[in-house]
């Protein structure tokens, strides 16, 4: 899956909320029915003890127990709600980091688009939502070149391929990018694969491609199951997915070569260096112990692990 890696170059959609009880000094912190425990800086010598990585934590995070992580969770498998709670590769990913580290991940659901802003502001410390690492977002690029923020580092920890997703039996023959031209096409808004779809209409001379963009994935398919356009354009796994599971896989198909394979990352704001270096220690330290394997094989998409946590590794 490259992404959203543009899945996602521009950003794109997510859903929302979050909840706060305080019981006995204890805060519970819950993002779309996810709930998370912060410490308060209260057990900070138990998780010292239990976790090998507490200590490289910025003290911030030390005493608060929580990595506050933006998402867009309607990205099944890497990310989707189910009863109320945000589940996937990424937040099992997440809770593996969270044992090294000795603090939860604590994940709420937001629109794709508004994820980096989030974290510019800092109203998250970070992102984890299938997002591709891409030198425009290390720069707070639009997909049009425009400065819209300061940009943010990678912690990259996933590698992705593009897929094209069509309606089940592929009635238009789409093989390729190139079958597109002279045809509609839907996409999520602000994810890597709404310019790729804007790059190729580029390249269909006499061909025009129309290319929809929608707040979000499901959105997109739905313009697809119904006709009104021929194809999506998705990560691999979540292609692969899609493909599997919606209407008892009677719905879509994958079709073409994966291509441009490129990393997902976690993006941290640009001065916030401390977190970010322990993040990656945390990656490699998970990789290390076999957790990071586990994740990928419960999800089956091990063809897409990593060996080694990098930073900033797109393009």
């Amino acid at each position: 899956m490259t992404a959203r890696t543009t899945r996602r170059s521009a950003a794109t959609s997510r859903i929302t909320a979050v909840g706060a009880i305080a019981v006995a000094g204890t805060l519970l912190l819950s993002g779309c029915g996810d709930q998370t425990k912060s410490n308060s800086g209260t057990n900070t010598s138990t998780n010292a003890n239990a976790a090998p990585l507490f200590g490289k934590l910025p003290k911030k995070y030390q005493d608060s127990g929580v990595i506050k992580v933006g998402s867009d969770a309607s990205y099944a498998p890497v990310e989707s709600t189910e009863g109320g709670k945000i589940i996937g590769i990424d937040p099992d990913i997440a809770d593996a980091l969270g044992k090294v580290l000795g603090v939860k991940f604590q994940f709420t659901n937001g629109t794709f688009d508004g994820l980096l802003t989030a974290v510019y502001t800092g109203r998250q410390d970070v992102v984890m939502s299938a997002m591709s690492d891409t030198k425009a977002r290390q720069g707070g690029l639009d997909d049009k070149g425009k400065k819209i923020g300061k940009g943010v580092d990678f912690v990259d920890y996933f590698n992705s391929g593009a897929s094209i997703l069509v309606k089940k039996g592929n009635p238009k023959g789409i093989k390729s990018l190139d079958d597109l031209c002279g045809q509609t096409v839907a996409v999520q808004r602000g994810t890597i694969y709404e310019g790729i779809f804007k790059t190729q209409a580029t390249k269909c001379a006499g061909k025009t491609l129309t290319v929809e963009a929608f707040d979000t994935d499901t959105e997109a398919q739905t313009r697809v199951k119904a006709g009104g356009a021929v194809a999506d354009l998705n990560d691999y796994p979540v292609a692969s997915y899609i493909a599997k599971t919606s209407g008892g896989g009677n719905d879509f198909e994958v079709t073409g070569t994966p291509s441009g394979a490129g990393p997902f990352g976690i993006a941290v704001d640009k001065s916030n260096t401390q977190l970010r270096d322990a993040l990656k220690e945390a990656v490699d330290a998970i990789i290390k112990d076999g957790s990071y394997q586990k994740i990928l094989e419960k999800w089956q998409v091990k063809d897409s692990a990593i060996k080694q946590a990098t930073l900033n590794a797109g393009s």
